[in-house]
């Protein structure tokens, strides 16, 4: 199994070992700001906060002092983007979506004139000091060059996600950082009021079994329960095909086509990442196994935007996810 998204280095393989091991016990710790402003998880020498700053624990355990109400952020992931954005923070800077060279299309309406200072966890550093960052959000950022790179910008520099994360977890952590965690708190409530009112609206499709797909140049992989639209599709009290109801957070490696009835379900959704992903699903879709397929038969087949399905995710990114399901399970 892989981790869905970021390919690692064995160097980076590694680490992420140990970053696992810290990753979610730090973020809760980062959830324990009071609401004046201060950290009960650490705090600055001397036991309380000087002027102006917290110090929070970021993913990886690491102690980092941030500004009290930060005004300059950059993000260097959507889904850190994703995050702030739902909290109602604009930030100054921001990088491109995965797999994408502009920001990610579901985004684009809330960040028109924010400038781009560069791709996917790949800063430009000249543009990230132009944007005169008081705060920088790192995401599951592991170079540790880059990081301290960053550092030297500005040492508030946050890893906000470990690799077994969920965006609930990693909301929570940049909810803290940028002092909106009773607002953090809040926008998941409402994620979890909402997919279960959606899931009541399904009609005959209620607790249909969902498929969920990202297609590779090499092959489909189907995602575990943890990865971030399967878990959206739980809690709209969807069900996942037996053979998918695995507990993981990651992508199957590829499957080949002897093996493509384990993406069969009563829904099929999927995605692709890349241009050679979708012109190899193309070829697929010509094929006999894949015509025989239960959801190709039903015309059960739904294309997703796979720079949201396929992602870690985040609240607005979940609404989305919610939307697609809703709309197609509820289509006359």
């Amino acid at each position: 199994m892989t981790v869905p998204r970021r390919p690692l280095s064995p160097a980076s393989r590694r680490a992420t070992q140990a970053v696992a091991a810290l990753g979610a016990a730090a973020l809760l710790l980062t959830g324990c700001g009071s609401d004046d402003g201060s950290d009960n998880a650490s705090s600055d020498k001397g036991g309380s906060a000087s002027a102006g700053t917290r110090t929070i624990k970021d993913a990886t355990g690491t102690a980092v002092k941030v500004p009290a109400h930060p005004k300059r952020i950059v993000t260097l992931t959507q889904e850190d983007l994703d995050a702030v954005l739902a909290l109602g923070v604009k930030p100054v800077g921001i990088t491109n979506g995965q797999g994408l060279d502009k920001p990610p299309a579901y985004l684009a309406g809330k960040v028109k004139g924010i400038d781009v200072v560069g791709n996917l966890l790949q800063p430009v550093m000249d543009k990230v000091v132009a944007a005169k960052p008081d705060l920088i959000l790192a995401g599951d950022m592991q170079d540790e060059q880059v990081l301290k790179q960053l550092r030297e910008i500005t040492p508030a520099t946050v890893v906000t996600m470990a690799p077994t994360d969920d965006w609930k977890l990693t909301l929570r952590g940049i909810g803290n950082a940028v002092g909106e965690l009773p607002k953090a708190n809040k926008v998941i409530s409402d994620h979890k009021r909402a997919a279960k009112a959606a899931g009541k609206k399904l009609g005959a499709n209620k607790g249909a079994e969902v498929s969920i797909v990202r297609w590779n140049p090499d092959g489909p992989s189907w995602m575990e329960n943890k990865q971030f639209a399967s878990g959206v599709a739980l809690e709209m009290g969807l069900k996942r095909p037996k053979n998918q109801n695995k507990d993981g957070n990651a992508h199957t490696p590829s499957l080949s086509l002897e093996k493509i009835n384990e993406i069969d379900g009563d829904w099929l959704f999927l995605s692709t990442l890349t241009s050679d992903g979708e012109k190899a699903l193309k070829d697929v879709q010509k094929k006999p196994a894949y015509k025989d397929l239960g959801a190709v038969k039903k015309k059960h087949v739904v294309t997703v935007n796979g720079s949201v399905w396929s992602t870690r995710g985040g609240p607005l990114a979940a609404d989305e996810v919610m939307n697609d399901i809703s709309e197609a399970l509820t289509k006359k």
